[in-house]
């Protein structure tokens, strides 16, 4: 039986998506290359922003999806290891985000769609899109589904994308020129997510529940391998940057190297299909905006898909214009925030012009508030 929506991927976007969809009646099946542990177990950002809580809200899905999820209030700053404190949610009028790890928001999101009777598909492999511009068909392995419209939420690699021709497609990118060096680790978590800076390089300590934190360190690309330091060292850096001589180390249980590049096309449509999260962009983790402009974009096709079907296809044919600009607003927010944080190339005028940037978040009160803006997110576009 044919179906309305041929969800591709099983990430934030995709069973975002499948959720809405689901709620909505408009029938859909997810297929996912990976299987359900890979899945789930998936290490990713752990912010998500007022707004994009507030899609699961709308939704009624709250109790499902952000059930015990702590409210990120405040942010901890330091300059060579000078702490200082930032209210994110005061600033913002109370709009703070919650602390969600992505494998605990997938693991939800996945729960709540397969007990309402959803259709997801893991280790579909060899999934290929065809008839995009009139009639959708979408195979893996001796698998066909004839589909009204397909959904590529399948991230940077995955086939959707790659299904468009190229000269239909704008690619947009920068090479930040810096990288990070994450550890998660056995070791107590900060009370406030906290973001040191200084001559030695940025460092970052995030909790991630309440026995763990993962750890981020700047390096330089093409210069040094992180994954070669010593655990010790690794410590020894974190210690320094962070201006935290008597940090615990502990039991390092996780290790990524993160490419700090960002990544656009346009449009995020063709023919039938539309992309959404990373098959369309990828951003910087600064400003923790990569999970939660997929789930964005999920919700603003669920609401055009969900009226396509229903017989009234102007929404759609917006899309990738509404989403696209939220993109580039966040795109311009990244970069403003990686380059305050991040010691660039060892650029003394670079250097001063991120001190000046930090500086106004606790001298000037619209410039701290622009930014706790930010940080809430972007008003929902239906």
């Amino acid at each position: 039986m044919p179906t309305d929506v041929v969800v591709v991927g099983a990430g934030p976007a995709g069973l975002t998506l499948a959720n809405l969809l689901q709620r909505n009646g408009i029938s859909c099946v997810v297929l996912e290359a990976r299987d359900r542990s890979y899945v789930e177990e998936r290490q990713r950002a752990g912010v998500l922003d007022h707004y994009g809580g507030r899609i699961f809200e709308q939704a009624g899905l709250a109790d499902q999806v952000l059930a015990g999820a702590p409210l990120q209030t405040y942010l901890e700053f330091r300059y060579e290891g000078e702490p200082r404190l930032l209210d994110v949610a005061g600033l913002s009028g109370g709009r703070g985000g919650s602390i969600v790890p992505q494998q605990l928001l997938v693991r939800r999101l996945l729960t709540t769609f397969l007990d309402g009777g959803g259709d997801l598909r893991f280790n579909a492999r060899d999934v290929e899109l065809h008839a995009l511009e009139t009639s959708p068909r979408v195979t893996y392995g001796d698998v066909s589904l004839d589909c009204s419209y397909v959904a590529g939420c399948d991230g940077f690699h995955g086939v959707s994308r790659r299904s468009i021709p190229e000269d239909e497609l704008t690619t947009y990118t920068f090479d930040h020129g810096i990288g990070w060096y994450t550890m998660l680790a056995d070791a107590p978590p900060p009370k406030y997510p906290l973001m040191a800076m200084g001559r030695h390089g940025f460092a970052a300590q995030f909790p991630r529940g309440p026995f763990a934190s993962r750890f981020y360190l700047q390096y330089k690309p093409g210069e040094e391998d992180p994954r070669t330091w010593p655990d010790e060292e690794a410590w020894d850096k974190l210690r320094l940057r962070l201006g935290d001589p008597a940090l615990k180390g502990g039991a390092i249980t996780d290790r990524e190297i993160v490419e700090m590049r960002s990544f656009v096309v346009e449009p995020m449509a063709y023919g039938k299909l539309f992309l959404a999260g990373d098959a369309a962009h990828i951003i910087t983790p600064m400003g923790a905006k990569g999970m939660n402009l997929a789930i964005a974009d999920a919700h603003v096709l669920a609401g055009a898909l969900t009226s396509a079907v229903r017989g009234d296809d102007a929404a759609l044919r917006a899309y990738s214009d509404v989403c696209l600009r939220r993109t580039w607003d966040y795109q311009d927010f990244s970069r403003w925030f990686t380059e305050m944080v991040h010691d660039i190339d060892g650029d003394p005028f670079r250097r001063k012009l991120a001190r000046a940037r930090f500086e106004r978040l606790f001298t000037n009160h619209p410039a701290a508030v622009a930014f706790a803006d930010m940080m809430a997110g972007i008003e929902l576009v239906r």
